[in-house]
This record gives C-alpha cells, sequence and structure tokens, in this order.
C-alpha cells in the first residue's frame, strides 16, 4: 500500500503530476512512505521485543517513556546575564549556577531559584515617599543624638544590590528588614561621633562615606550577601521644634565669621605695613648712626691732623685758626671797620671789592 502509486493520476507523495520529488514516480513508481505505517511497523516491533506482548502493556510502555523523558527535560533552565541561578537538592543549596543555558535534576529532586543580582535596590530611613510626589517624615527612626549632644533629624536612602545569591536566599530571613536596622545602626554610630555643626554643613559626605562602609562591614558579618552602593542623605537639619532659634544661631556664627574675618584681613593689611614701616625706621636709624659715627670720626680725625700741625708751629696754626673763624663768622654779612690808631678814631667802610668787580664785569 505506501509503496504503490493509488491515485493512478502520476502523482507524488503530496498529489499532483506536475512537480515530482524524489519519492515521485519514476521509471520504478515508487510512492513515498506512508506515515500510519511506520508507526505501525514501529509498535509491532516494540511488541515484539516485550515479554509476553499485550497492546495494553505497549501503549502503558510508550507513555512512560514519553513522560520520563519529558521529566528529565525539564532540568533544563536558562538564567540571564542579569541573575544567579540557585541549585537546590531537596531545599538545600548545592550550587550556584552563572548565566547561560545549565541543567539540574529535574523536579522534585532538584529546583532552582534565578534571584537578579544587577538590579540595585533601595530602602528609606527617616521618611517615606507619598503618592503624592512628597515625603512623609518617621521622626522615630530620623531623629538622633550627636556627638556634642545635641540633636539632629536625618532622612537618608541606602542602595543595595544581591552580592552573593546564595547567602542573600538562605542566610537571613527578612532582608530589607535587617538591612534597614542594620542602616539605622551604622548611621546613629557615625552621628554620635559627629558634632551637630559638622553633621548638618560641610560633614555630610563624610557621614556618607563613613556609614557605607561601616553598614557594608556589619552586613559581611551577617552574611546577608548584598553589596552597599551608596548612602544618600537626603536630609540633615536641627528638629523642627528648635530650627527658628537654630536659624537664629546660625545667622550669628555667619555674623561673627564674618566679622573675624574682616578683622584678620584689617590685620593682614596692617601689620605688614606697620613692619615696613618699623623697618624703614630701623634702617634710616642706621643710617644716621653710620653717618654720626663717620662724622665724628672725619672730626677727630681733623682735629687730630690740625693737632699735629700746632705741634709744629703754634704760633701760626693759632693765627691761621683765628682768622679761618672771623672768615666764618663775618661771611655773607655787613662789615665795617672802626680804625682807633694814630690817636684819632674813624669809622671806614668795609668796601665789597668782589662786589664791585662783578658789577664792573656786567
Amino acid at each position: 500500500m505506501p509503496w504503490n502509486n493509488q491515485g493512478g493520476n502520476g502523482g507524488g507523495w503530496q498529489g499532483g503530476g506536475g512537480n515530482r520529488g524524489p519519492w515521485g514516480q519514476g521509471p520504478s513508481g515508487q510512492q513515498p512512505p506512508n506515515l500510519e505505517d511506520i508507526i505501525k511497523k514501529g509498535q509491532e516491533r516494540i511488541k515484539d521485543t516485550l515479554p509476553g506482548g499485550g497492546g495494553g502493556k505497549l501503549g502503558f510502555f510508550i507513555i512512560a517513556l514519553i513522560a520520563i523523558v519529558v521529566w528529565l527535560a525539564s532540568g533544563f533552565y536558562k538564567v540571564e546575564t542579569n541573575e544567579q541561578g540557585v541549585v537546590l537538592r531537596f531545599g538545600q543549596k548545592v550550587a550556584i549556577t552563572q548565566p547561560g543555558l545549565n541543567y539540574h535534576l529535574p523536579y522534585p529532586i532538584e529546583t532552582v531559584l534565578t534571584p537578579n543580582v544587577t538590579k540595585v535596590n533601595s530602602i528609606e530611613v527617616g521618611f517615606r515617599a507619598n503618592t503624592r510626589g512628597g515625603t512623609t517624615p518617621i521622626t522615630a527612626e530620623s531623629l538622633m543624638l550627636t556627638g556634642d549632644e545635641n540633636i539632629v533629624d536625618i532622612g537618608f536612602t541606602v542602595l543595595w544590590k544581591i552580592k552573593d545569591a546564595g547567602e542573600f536566599l538562605f542566610n537571613v530571613a527578612d532582608q530589607e528588614g535587617t538591612i534597614k536596622a542594620a542602616a539605622e545602626s551604622a548611621m546613629r554610630e557615625i552621628v554620635g561621633r559627629t558634632k551637630l555643626q559638622s553633621a548638618i554643613t560641610e560633614g555630610r559626605l563624610a557621614i556618607q562615606t563613613e556609614v557605607t562602609q561601616r553598614l557594608q562591614e556589619v552586613l559581611d558579618v551577617y552574611g546577608v550577601g548584598v553589596e552597599i552602593t551608596q548612602v544618600q542623605l537626603k536630609n540633615s537639619d536641627p528638629p523642627g521644634q528648635v530650627i527658628d532659634a537654630f536659624r537664629d544661631v546660625q545667622a550669628a556664627e555667619a555674623d561673627k565669621e564674618r566679622t573675624q574675618n574682616e578683622a584678620q584681613a584689617y590685620a593682614n593689611d596692617i601689620i605688614p605695613r606697620a613692619r615696613g614701616q618699623a623697618e624703614k625706621m630701623r634702617q634710616e636709624a642706621e643710617a644716621y648712626k653710620q653717618q654720626v659715627i663717620a662724622e665724628a670720626e672725619g672730626e677727630a680725625a681733623r682735629f687730630v691732623a690740625i693737632y699735629q700741625e700746632y705741634a709744629k708751629a703754634p704760633y701760626v696754626t693759632r693765627q691761621r685758626i683765628y682768622l679761618e673763624t672771623l672768615q666764618e663768622v663775618f661771611k655773607g654779612k655787613n662789615k665795617i671797620i672802626i680804625d682807633n690808631k694814630g690817636g684819632g678814631q674813624g669809622v671806614v667802610p668795609y668796601l665789597p671789592l668782589n662786589e664791585l668787580q662783578k658789577g664792573r664785569t656786567n
């Protein structure tokens, strides 16, 4: 039946006489095999191999065989690039698989969990985001004591992702609750060592860094299997009840700082100038000192030289000194000569010959 041309129309396996495939009617007249006959022949061969034969047993065997194949094939699973596979054998972790096609023993022997290990999750501490786009403060979490015994209102967000899927799934029951409690504890520890002024101003970045490091250390000890990527401070302010008074204190501190800066600027301006003037006066005094010493030494040397000349010729030297002294005294003054020699008295005006000569030349 499957090998004869039953249609009589010269057609192939799919009918039609135009296009003949490899099983089309040719010189030998062969037809393509019939699928039903192939299945029946296979069943007959399996039946012959089974002990005792029997159609009911054959059907059960085929169904069982198919079920086993399907059950074994159910062990194939795919891990995406952003996941880790955790293989469980009767509920106990036995292996961690990486992205790609993997295989585990079929259920119920083994199962697999594939958590997302690249997604960055967030936990809010000290506040909660509301549906209106704002935030609602949680004072029980946000009010903390600073190192100088003041109270500060801090809200922050913890960003984390899974580092080890096996530890994350089985070491801690409430992962997010554990992370939140550890984060609040780490923040209180760091703020408790920080002064209020630093916590609300320039020390915020240092607090974020220290809390991130401390929180990671605690979670590693717990074996939570997560990585803290960042701690972000949302707010760091005094409590609302005293914020107005604190702002007044801040304004006073700012005025104090401004006044100190102005005084320091004035000091920086006046002190160098005073030092310059002092140095100038010192140098002038030093120059005057050297001048006086030089003049004194010159006068002393001159006196010694005159004395030496005087020792050689006392009379001549006295006369010379006398005349030079008179010349110095009468220089530039009107002079009148009184002559009382020869028994008579008379006044003889001094003729300024130098002046007359100058007038004649002019």
